[in-house]
């Protein structure tokens, strides 16, 4: 049985939190050995947050050892997918390169690039942000273009796939959460409830990545040859175990801090909650949309939280499973990751904010 939360803050847990926050927020971009190892460094501050807040029961441990292995009550994990198609790609990357590479020859990098990432963010919502992540990992990594290039397009991807997969509730655990707690009255949301409510945002957000992206393609310089594929099956194993490891310390850690999102952050007015929102560039998003949506909020109240909750996860590496997933077979690191989610994701912000602020004060 879950521990419920105290209904007011106690202040040494409170405190406690707010460092454990604090560390994962700044540590991996301070200390190396930390960024070198972050599956491990989150796993510990997620069992130390769960030790803080007194959280510890058999139902979570389980839940940190299922989620990387189960959706939905199904045996199907984002670790599943990891290893399975790093197999397939191992066995068969010469044919899947040829492939991709024939196609960026076809229609020209920059052209590729664009359809790619609206591709890619549009059926994310069907096929899952989890699949999709393996795919667009293995197609960047074919790309002949150089580290910086790819680091640059790899999380431009990431944020539109993030958005696209958050409009069905079978594209990523947020849309899921969303969908399940606004089913009853007033809303009775079904499938097409995200898609209706926030498509006319995510889409147009999503064609601006893409153009984004094929910008920072450029040209290639010459005809692409199929790449030289260096993974071994041992690194193709133990990058899912490094998944598995990191989306279970999300679950821990995501755990560990919730009273610091219901003591604090479900108070805070929707406009300052969509800023506030941010700090899901660290936590696992689902988390912080089950303690804020509710059926009591009104459209707009709903929209800004989930909005800001969407792009600040392109942020950072654990603030969305395709970074995780990315950053991982990329091997980009967190500060490399930063340098461009951070100044992109606050860019996405404040337009996304003007245009809810806008649509605000039409509806007043």
């Amino acid at each position: 049985m879950m521990v419920e939360v105290s209904p007011e803050p106690v202040p040494h847990i409170a405190a406690g939190l707010f460092a454990i926050f604090l560390m994962v927020l700044i540590l991996p971009f301070k200390v190396r050995k930390v960024e070198e190892n972050l599956e491990a460094f989150f796993l510990v501050m997620g069992i130390i947050a769960v030790t803080v807040s007194g959280f510890w029961s058999v139902e979570l441990v389980e839940e940190a050892l299922r989620d990387p292995v189960s959706i939905g009550g199904l045996p199907i994990g984002i670790f599943q997918v990891v290893l399975v198609a790093g197999i397939v790609i191992y066995k068969f990357n010469r044919q899947i390169y040829s492939g991709i590479i024939g196609a960026m020859n076809k229609l020209g990098l920059r052209a590729f690039v664009f359809l790619m990432i609206l591709l890619l963010s549009l059926v994310s919502s069907i096929i899952s942000v989890i699949v999709t992540a393996v795919i667009l990992s293995e197609i960047i990594a074919a790309m002949p273009v150089d580290r910086d290039k790819k680091i640059k397009i790899t999380v431009i991807t990431c944020f539109a796939v993030g958005l696209g997969a958050a409009l069905t509730p079978v594209g990523e655990p947020l849309s899921t959460i969303a969908v399940s707690k606004l089913k009853g009255e007033p809303y009775h949301a079904d499938f097409f409830f995200l898609f209706d409510l926030l498509a006319e945002y995510i889409i147009p957000g999503i064609v601006v990545l893409s153009a984004l992206g094929a910008v920072y393609a450029g040209k290639a310089s010459s005809r692409a040859e199929i790449p030289e594929y260096a993974e071994s099956l041992r690194l193709v194993i133990l990058r899912a175990i490094r998944v598995y490891m990191f989306v279970a310390a999300l679950v821990l850690l995501g755990r560990g801090l919730t009273p610091l999102v219901i003591w604090y952050f479900t108070k805070i007015p929707p406009y300052i909650l969509y800023w506030v929102n941010m700090i899901s560039a660290v936590l696992d998003n689902a988390t912080l949309a089950a303690a804020e949506i509710a059926p009591q909020l009104s459209i707009m109240q709903i929209k800004s939280a989930l909005i800001g909750l969407l792009i600040s996860g392109g942020m950072l590496i654990p603030g969305n499973i395709p970074n995780i997933v990315a950053a991982g077979r990329l091997r980009i690191t967190s500060k490399e990751w930063a340098h461009i989610g951070v100044p992109l994701g606050l860019i996405l912000m404040a337009i996304y904010f003007a245009v809810l602020m806008l649509e605000g004060l039409a509806h007043v």
